[in-house]
């Protein structure tokens, strides 16, 4: 009896299927909802990030998506078939943060003993120079860095030239020189027009790398899109800074009431000398206070243009800086939301 894997073909880009479809997935482990609840399409050629905090449910579906584990319920196709099928057949292979490797073996001996469990490898010497590993080939598993056993198993995950590549957090460990390297021979597998998904907690990772991002939280997906669409919807962020005393009491700045730290009165209360704090300030106005430094108070808000109103009122707020929210601002959201 053969212990080889099926033989594998070029990609298939003909078939409508998608590369990824998970309906209603949901994933328990006893009372725990490891996953509840996704519906999530990745077309062929998209470079997907998985993008949410320890604990979302990134692992565990990309379990699901590559058959190691089946859903509590919900259904999850893998190139069209099912998942387990489709890494048996060489269609759709992984790089896993832990695992997979003998220390007493090279790196060419690694490679080589892999390859030898499909039909149809790519050449070993091809692969070892796809990962930038030529010239460690004759180096000791064990004698590798954390970065340089990445590329190792990046070489083994693409000796069936899959059509659809997972990483689950790929460049954990790695130094910033490493990081680079990796993610550099992941752009040419993109350009090969290889589906890449990737979980990862690394912002800067998911913007740079990612045609699209889903957050997830808690096991559900909690937005996807491009950063620009993330961002679009999401609050600004408001400096300004505040000198001087209001020009304006009574009704006149009813909307202007001024925080406190900053040698000014407030608004319809300037008349008792009534001061009011940065936070109260910002709760009246549906905003949030980020941060004080010196006569500079920064704010996050769904209205910037409100809080700007409310600001100018007092007649002592100016050099008004709007910016829109960043990825890290949305990911901050997200885990606040999950640990609240």
């Amino acid at each position: 009896m053969s212990t080889k894997l099926a033989a594998t073909s070029a990609p298939d880009h003909a078939t409508d299927a998608p590369a990824l479809e998970a309906v209603g997935v949901h994933r328990r482990f006893g009372s725990v909802r490891a996953v509840d609840g996704v519906d999530l399409r990745i077309e062929r050629g998209e470079v997907v990030a998985l993008l949410g905090p320890n604990g979302a449910g990134k692992t565990t579906f990309l379990d699901m998506a590559l058959g190691f584990t089946t859903p509590s319920s919900g259904r999850i196709r893998t190139l069209g078939e099912d998942p387990a099928q489709a890494v048996r057949r060489g269609r759709a292979s992984a790089v896993l943060q832990v695992g997979g490797l003998l220390d007493d073996l090279t790196v060419a001996e690694t490679v080589t003993m892999v390859a030898a469990c499909h039909l149809a490898p790519l050449p070993v010497e091809a692969v070892l120079a796809r990962a930038g590993l030529e010239a460690l080939a004759k180096r000791k598993v064990v004698k590798c860095s954390g970065g340089e056993r990445q590329r190792l198993r990046f070489a083994l995950a693409i000796l069936t030239e899959p059509d659809l590549l997972f990483l689950d957090e790929p460049t954990a460990g790695m130094d910033v020189r490493a990081r680079a390297e990796f993610w550099a021979t992941m752009h040419a597998e993109a350009e090969r027009g290889r589906t890449i998904v990737f979980a990862t907690h690394y912002l800067a990772e998911a913007s740079d790398f990612a045609d699209r991002i889903v957050l997830m939280r808690s096991g559900r997906i909690h937005a996807e899109g491009t950063v620009a669409e993330l961002t679009a919807s999401r609050t600004r962020t408001l400096t300004c800074t505040w000198t001087g005393r209001p020009e304006r009491t009574g009704t006149e700045a009813t909307s202007g009431s001024q925080p406190t730290g900053t040698g000014v009165t407030a608004g319809t209360e300037a008349a008792s000398g009534t001061e009011v704090t940065a936070e109260a300030f910002a709760r009246a106005h549906g905003a949030r206070l980020l941060g004080a430094k010196g006569s500079e108070l920064t704010f996050t808000t769904d209205d910037s243009d409100g809080l700007a109103r409310a600001i100018l009122a007092t007649g002592v707020g100016h050099d008004l800086r709007i910016t829109r929210a960043s990825l890290d601002d949305v990911f901050l959201e997200l885990t606040e939301q999950e640990l609240s």
